[in-house]
C-alpha cells in the first residue's frame, strides 16, 4: 500500500469537496479518498441508471448533494456549509457528442460552473487550493503527432473542447486574482483519454465494446488509425492527488498533463487489446468516420515530465494492460456476479501498491 499518498489530505481540518461525484471519475475518486481514509463530500447532478455510481450502490455513502453545478445560490450554501480545505472540480458536460447536441447547455455547465465553484472557493476561507479537471482536447491541435504541454497554445473546435478552454481562462482569471489579493492555489489538471471499469457512456470506445462483447453483437467501430493517450482512470486520480499534495507544501504550479510517455495507441490496437482479454469470441467491424464525427482530431498525445519530475508521478498500468484491466473489470461484474464495488476497491489496491 502506498501509504505516502494521502497523508498531506488526511491531515487538512476539512474535507476534500468533490464536484461532479457520481460521474465515472468521480466515483472511483470518491472509493479512493474513502480507501486512503481521507474525508470527501460530493457536489453533482443525480446519477444516471447505469452509472457506475448507481451500480457501486454509491447514494448516501458520503456527504452529498444532488444538484446543478450551474445553481450558484446551492453551490455557495454547500460549501460553505462543509467547509473543505481542498476542492476537485470535475464536474461536467464530457462527452463531444453530446456537445453538438446541447452546445448552451455544455458551455453553461462546463464554463460557468466552473466559475462559480472558483467564486465560492475564493469565498469561503476555509479552501486551500482547487484543481480543476479539464481536457487533453484543450490543446490547439494540428495533428502533427507533437505530444503536448503544459505552456502549449489552447483552441477547441467542437463544443465540448471549445467549452474546456473557456474553462482554462476561468482558471487563468482566478490564478491572476490570487496574484493580486489573495486565495487558494488553482491548479489545471488534464489528463488523456480514461479508461476503467464502469463507463457505460455513449460513443466511448470501451463502452462501445463491452456492451457489444456482453450481448454477442458486432461492434462497429471508427477511425481505426487514430490515436489517443490511452490510461487507466486510477492513474491520473493518483496524479491529482499528489498534485494537490504538492500544492499544499508550497510549490506552484498552473497546470499539469498526465498522459502516458510513450506513442498513443491506435484505435484498432486497443480492439485487439480488448477482443484478447475478454473471454468469448467477439465480433468488430472497423470503418472511416462518417460526417458527424469530422472534427475528431486524429492524433493526440501529451508530454507527461511535468509530471514525472515535479511529482514523481508515473503510470501504473501501460496503455494495454489498462485495457486489459478495463476488460477484466466487466468480466468480473457482468460475466461472474462480483459486486462493483469491490472490483474497484481490487484495482484500487493494485494502483496503490508499490
Amino acid at each position: 500500500m502506498d501509504l505516502a499518498l494521502g497523508r498531506r489530505l488526511r491531515e487538512l481540518p476539512g474535507p476534500i469537496l468533490l464536484t461532479g461525484h457520481t460521474g465515472f471519475k468521480g466515483t472511483w475518486l470518491t472509493i479512493m479518498l474513502e480507501r486512503l481514509s481521507v474525508p470527501v463530500v460530493g457536489l453533482s447532478l443525480a446519477p444516471l441508471e447505469n452509472s457506475l455510481f448507481s451500480r457501486a450502490d454509491r447514494e448516501g455513502k458520503i456527504q452529498e448533494i444532488f444538484t446543478d453545478i450551474c445553481g450558484y445560490p446551492q453551490v455557495e450554501k454547500f460549501v460553505f456549509e462543509t467547509q473543505p480545505s481542498l476542492i476537485i472540480h470535475m464536474a461536467a458536460q464530457p462527452l463531444v457528442m453530446g456537445s453538438y447536441k446541447a452546445p448552451r447547455e455544455t458551455f453553461a455547465t462546463n464554463v460557468m460552473g466552473t466559475v462559480n465553484i472558483l467564486n465560492c472557493a475564493f469565498a469561503c476561507d476555509s479552501v486551500e487550493a482547487v484543481g480543476v479537471v479539464t481536457t487533453d482536447k484543450v490543446y490547439r491541435n494540428d495533428d502533427s503527432g507533437r505530444a503536448f504541454v503544459e505552456s502549449d497554445p489552447l483552441a477547441g473546435k467542437d463544443p465540448y473542447s471549445a467549452s474546456k478552454v473557456g474553462a482554462e481562462a476561468a482558471v487563468a482569471a482566478w490564478q491572476h486574482i490570487r496574484k493580486i489579493s489573495g486565495g487558494p492555489r488553482v491548479i489545471s489538471l488534464r489528463a488523456g483519454n480514461v479508461i476503467g471499469g464502469g463507463d457505460w457512456a455513449e460513443d466511448r470506445l470501451l463502452p462501445d465494446l463491452v456492451k457489444g462483447f456482453w450481448e454477442g453483437k458486432q461492434v462497429d467501430v471508427r477511425n481505426p488509425e487514430s490515436t489517443r493517450p490511452w490510461q487507466h482512470v486510477l492513474d491520473p486520480l493518483r496524479g491529482y492527488l499528489m498534485t494537490l499534495e504538492c500544492a499544499l507544501a508550497g510549490t506552484d504550479v498552473d497546470a499539469i498533463n498526465f498522459g502516458p510517455s510513450d506513442a498513443s495507441l491506435k484505435v484498432q490496437e486497443v480492439v485487439k487489446v480488448a477482443q484478447n482479454a475478454w473471454p468469448t469470441p467477439t465480433t468488430v467491424a472497423f470503418s472511416e468516420s462518417d460526417s458527424k464525427f469530422a472534427s475528431e482530431a486524429v492524433s493526440l498525445q501529451l508530454d507527461s515530465n511535468r509530471a514525472h519530475t515535479l511529482l514523481g508521478w508515473d503510470m501504473k498500468w501501460s496503455q494495454s494492460e489498462a485495457v486489459t484491466a478495463t476488460i477484466d473489470w466487466w468480466d468480473k461484474v457482468l460475466n461472474n456476479g462480483m459486486h462493483p464495488h469491490e472490483a474497484c476497491i481490487q484495482d484500487i489496491e493494485s494502483a496503490l501498491v508499490y
